[in-house]
């Protein structure tokens, strides 16, 4: 089957995110057994909770400090190399920042920007404002589809009325693999689909594990 035929999955990340990441992880996985192509876009954490900080611990508000720069990098490798190139920049990021444990740092950064392949150069951009603007669009594209009270990742599908069905998460740890990870994504899809439905939880028990990824 052609990439063209495949059905598009737009997923908003931001590189900081465990949760994302294993999020995304799967979505890749889904891509084996489904005929999904997935549209990466950039969202921020950072954005989403910068009216917040006041309520925020110390922890997390240092944090989201941090998380100025990935999404800064990735959003200007986006607007100068194309919106393809951000899977392999998030791949190589997240596998850094969170496999490795390397964190968001600027050696991280740079390190993921040589291995996708991109110029150096756009570490430059970590400390920038300069796409800022394209950012907070890029962000609040994500968010308007779910509302703001949740994180990333969002994950659009096309509905049945040609709109988009649009949802938080799925939070999952580890990521599901081959028919798992199938049933995963049929089930989240059919329950996105139903008019009204909101919300299923559970506390969670664990966190992320990334050591099948």
């Amino acid at each position: 089957m052609s990439e063209n035929s495949r059905t598009p999955v737009d997923f908003w990340f931001d590189p900081l995110c465990p949760w994302a990441w294993m999020t995304s992880r799967w979505v890749k996985e889904v891509e084996k057994v489904r005929d999904i192509e997935v549209r990466w876009h950039v969202m921020s954490l950072s954005v989403l909770n910068e009216d917040k900080l006041d309520t925020l611990p110390e922890e997390y508000r240092e944090g989201l400090k941090q998380g100025w720069a990935p999404v800064r990098v990735a959003i200007a490798a986006e607007q100068e190399h194309g919106p393809e190139v951000l899977g392999r920049l998030y791949e190589a990021l997240g596998t850094r920042i969170h496999n490795r444990g390397e964190g968001p740092t600027l050696e991280a950064i740079a390190g993921a920007l040589a291995e996708a392949g991109l110029p150096a150069g756009l570490i430059d951009y970590a400390e920038k404002d300069t796409y800022d603007t394209e950012l907070r669009a890029s962000h609040q594209e994500g968010i308007d589809k779910v509302g703001q009270e949740v994180g990333t990742p969002v994950i659009a599908v096309p509905g049945a009325d040609g709109g988009q069905v649009a949802f938080f998460g799925p939070v999952v740890t580890p990521a599901p693999k081959g028919e798992d990870a199938a049933k995963l994504w049929d089930g989240t899809l059919l329950v996105a689909s139903i008019p009204g439905f909101y919300e299923i939880k559970r506390t969670r028990t664990a966190g992320p594990d990334f050591s099948n990824l």
